[in-house]
Formats: C-alpha cells, sequence, structure tokens
C-alpha cells in the first residue's frame, strides 16, 4: 500500500529548467513587494499570516527568515522559536505557549519550528505513544482552525533537506568559526534518527493538512527554498484582495482643504 506521503520520492533539488540567477532575481522583487504587502495588512487589519518553518537541523529555517523576510519593516513581523519547554510551559497543556504567540491582526507570525514538535520529537524520543499523537493531531486541526476564523492564514512549509547535504552543512559548522555556534553533539544523534523522523513528518502532513495544507520545500539550494518561500507568502497576501480603509479624515471639509491650498501654496511658492 502506497503512502499518501513519502519524502524519500520527493526531490530535494530544485526542478529542472530554474536559472540561480534568474530565480534570485525574482526573489528580491518578491520580497520587496512582501513589505508592502504586510504595511496594506497592518492598515486594514483584517488578516494575519502565520509561517510554520519545520525540518530537520540545517534544513535553513533560520536563513529562510532572515532572506525572505529582511525588506518587511520589523515592527510588522514577529518571530519566535520554540525551544525545549519551561516548567511553566509543561504544567499546561501542550498548547498553551504557542497559542500565546498567535498573530494579530495586520503582522506576520513566523514559527521556527512550532507546535508540531509535540507530534515529532515526542514520538522519535517515544516519550508520546500512537494513541495520545492521535489525540493530540485532532487538538492541532481544532487549533488551526480556530485560528482561520480569527482571520489567519498559516502556511506550513516543510523545509526538505538531503541527508548528504545536511551532512555538508554540519561539516561547514564545524570548520567555520562563526557557524560553530550552531554545531552541537545532539546534531549527530538527530541525524541518525532520520528513518524514524521522516515517519513522524509523513503522519503529521496525513493527519493535520485538512485545515492548511503542508506546503514541502526542496531546500538543497536556498536560493530555490527563498524563492518558493517568498511566492507562497506573496501570493497568498495578493490573494486577501486588501485595501487602504479611507480614514476619518473628511477630505471635504473646510479645514483639510485650508491645509491642502497652504501647503499646495508654499510648493508653488
Amino acid at each position: 500500500m502506497s503512502k499518501k506521503y513519502d519524502l524519500l520520492a520527493i526531490p530535494t533539488t530544485p526542478p529542472e529548467g530554474y536559472s540561480k540567477k534568474k530565480t534570485r532575481a525574482k526573489t528580491k522583487e518578491l520580497t520587496k513587494e512582501l513589505d508592502e504587502l504586510q504595511n496594506l495588512m497592518y492598515a486594514e487589519g483584517k488578516h494575519s499570516i502565520l509561517v510554520v518553518l519545520q525540518g530537520m537541523d540545517a534544513s535553513g529555517k533560520g536563513g529562510a527568515t532572515k532572506k525572505v523576510f529582511r525588506y518587511v519593516n520589523p515592527l510588522g513581523v514577529h518571530v519566535h522559536s520554540f525551544k525545549k519547554p519551561t516548567k511553566e510551559e509543561m504544567a499546561h497543556e501542550f498548547l498553551w505557549r504557542v497559542h500565546k504567540h498567535a498573530p494579530q491582526k495586520g503582522m506576520i507570525q513566523i514559527f521556527d519550528r512550532s507546535h508540531y514538535e509535540d507530534v515529532l520529537i515526542t514520538r522519535v524520543e517515544g516519550w508520546v505513544d500512537d494513541e495520545t499523537a492521535a489525540e493530540k493531531f485532532q487538538h492541532i486541526n481544532a487549533f488551526e482552525r480556530l485560528l482561520k476564523h480569527n482571520g489567519t492564514t498559516i502556511l506550513k512549509f516543510y523545509l526538505h533537506v538531503s541527508e548528504a547535504e545536511q551532512r555538508r552543512r554540519f561539516y561547514e559548522r564545524v570548520m567555520l568559526p562563526e557557524k560553530r555556534w550552531k554545531y552541537g553533539p545532539e546534531d549527530l544523534e538527530k541525524a541518525t534518527q532520520w528513518p524514524a523522523y521522516r515517519r513522524m513528518y509523513e503522519e503529521a502532513f496525513e493527519h493535520c493538512s485538512e485545515v492548511f495544507p503542508w506546503i514541502i520545500v526542496p531546500t538543497d539550494e536556498n536560493w530555490y527554498k527563498e524563492y518558493v518561500i517568498s511566492k507562497t507568502v506573496v501570493e497568498t497576501m495578493r490573494s486577501f484582495n486588501m485595501q487602504y480603509p479611507k480614514g476619518e479624515i473628511d477630505i471635504d471639509s473646510a479645514e483639510v482643504q485650508a491645509l491642502i491650498k497652504a501647503i499646495e501654496s508654499e510648493n508653488n511658492a
């Protein structure tokens, strides 16, 4: 019986026909437009975007955040990286620490790792059994449905990196002093758990795509990864058909007309 999602059968490299130079140029245009769209989204105040970045270590989550959102006003985008839960977070249900970082209307929120960690690493390490995971899948779907109801669109990106490229990036981290701080002994251990992580990701994709689908991004080439994410976010925001609000100023009032005439007079002097 074939699986609905089979990561081993999905390429980690860009499709044929993509030029690195031309694609980077398109990405730059998209990232600049993204700033304009976020400003419009904030002004209109009806929508928000949650960008979820998941992937194995060294898949490029931090790099994607830096490159794709580099032109966005810092006041318009927030980033949260989910680490090991604190004692306070462990004392609550698993979505408590996630919900408080959901984006308000007008904002872009980025999750570097996310609520999906509770059905990924917890299962690989054996902390959560299959029955509990099945319940969490349903809670995640309900949570995402709630955010959708409140005007949030969730874009869930799985950064699909090959084992060979991951090893190359680990080597780079070891050899380059400016990247060495990113490397830890646990990275090698996780690298040996690829089959388990693949299976857990595939099951998460299958059970948690009913509200917002997963987008699997070939990630061996960073320039293509950045293009796919930029294009997806921009096209999603375009689809909102947003408009700047008219505001509360009466353009025809005597006071406003007097101000306009005074400024125009100064400019023409």
